[in-house]
């Protein structure tokens, strides 16, 4: 039987270190169904310093760049071109590079298959200049590439509204964060950030303006109640602030990003409700992953959050609401949430739609 070959291109690398895509590359290549399909993953040469040839089964190659920031633009181009020829499929994750699409259309007979993710140019973080280019590349992956992915429903409507393109919706797993840890060890665990079971809310994020991380902790911080929240408090000067100012209050917890699934699990499992604050994107790894724990989710009322939740968490759009929400009972959605993301958010699910969009021939 041929072997299908695929490219993956917009990754730090495997093995996953870092975030969304690099965790379903890993699963990808973990869970890989069809004994057809032969994946190279193009990895950073300077984030993933190892350099490890082969990984599960795919073939890695490297680009002596930084796969985030600004280096990923070269980055992504960079991986694009050396792919041009001996693949039959060429999966980009991720617009930094996607501006060079159109000439990589030209000179390759692979199909092209981008996900774009969550509409990156809406971001805050962005000046002016980096939302006009992320919009670019944007509008030149769907437009030139053969399939688009949207990882939400929300994202779909938006790409066909804006480019009357129909993308297929293929979301995130979250079931790799199931963890076999007895009672006894996660209090432990848990213990280690001074909380007990049942008696905080957590939240795990980037720490950046469009997630409402102020808006999260002004709201704690005015009700007294107890939180948890896991992320890269000293990434740029906003996250800095952020603990600066909010690093006194007694009833809240900044914990520095957290890669242990150990440590995790035991702080999702142990938590009375999770708040969700995301603006921008589709669906958010974080929140798939925290409905694997049958908990109630506080989430922002976009409709991102809304479809990947099927509607059936609890929504705020405002600090008043959600301070409102914090003194009153949660509505038990917990199990509900489960069982859907049981449904949806497999990775052996996932895993299988990206594998039939791979392999099939351009049309």
């Amino acid at each position: 039987m041929e072997k299908i070959k695929v490219a993956i291109v917009g990754t730090q690398g495997v093995p996953a270190q870092y975030g969304g895509f690099e965790t379903l590359t890993e699963n990808l290549l973990g869970m890989k169904n069809a004994e057809n399909i032969e994946y190279t993953v193009f990895c950073s040469g300077i984030d993933m310093p190892t350099k490890q040839s082969t990984y599960k089964g795919a073939n890695l190659k490297y680009v002596g760049l930084h796969s985030n920031g600004v280096q990923s633009i070269p980055y992504d181009i960079i991986s694009m071109l050396k792919c041009l020829s001996g693949y039959h499929t060429i999966l980009i994750l991720g617009v930094s590079g996607c501006i060079f699409v159109p000439i990589l259309r030209l000179l390759t007979k692979a199909k092209i298959v981008v996900n774009i993710d969550g509409m990156e140019h809406r971001r805050e973080k962005w000046n002016k200049w980096a939302k006009w280019f992320l919009r670019t590349s944007e509008k030149m992956a769907v437009k030139y590439a053969d399939e688009v992915i949207a990882d939400n429903q929300g994202i779909q409507e938006y790409v066909q509204e804006t480019y009357n393109k129909k993308a297929h919706v293929i979301a995130y797993g979250g079931d790799h964060v199931k963890q076999a840890i007895d009672d006894e060890e996660q209090q432990k665990l848990i213990g280690e950030f001074g909380v007990k079971k049942n008696e905080y809310a957590l939240s795990i994020c980037r720490i950046e303006p469009e997630n409402n991380i102020d808006m999260i902790l002004s709201s704690f911080a005015k009700t007294g109640k107890t939180l948890v929240m896991v992320g890269n408090f000293h990434n740029n000067v906003y996250s800095r602030n952020i603990k600066e100012t909010y690093k006194s209050f007694s009833n809240i917890h900044l914990i520095d990003a957290c890669y242990d699934l150990r440590k995790l699990y035991a702080l999702r499992n142990n938590a009375q409700f999770y708040v969700h604050g995301h603006s921008a994107g589709g669906t958010n790894p974080s929140l798939v992953e925290a409905m694997f724990f049958g908990r109630p989710i506080v989430a922002f009322g976009v409709c991102y959050n809304r479809y990947s939740t099927n509607n059936e968490a609890e929504y705020f759009n405002s600090a008043s609401e959600l301070e409102a929400m914090l003194t009153q009972p949660r509505k038990e959605t917990g199990e509900t949430l489960r069982n859907y993301a049981e449904t949806n958010y497999t990775w052996k699910r996932i895993c299988s739609q990206y594998e039939e969009l791979v392999s099939t021939s351009k049309k």
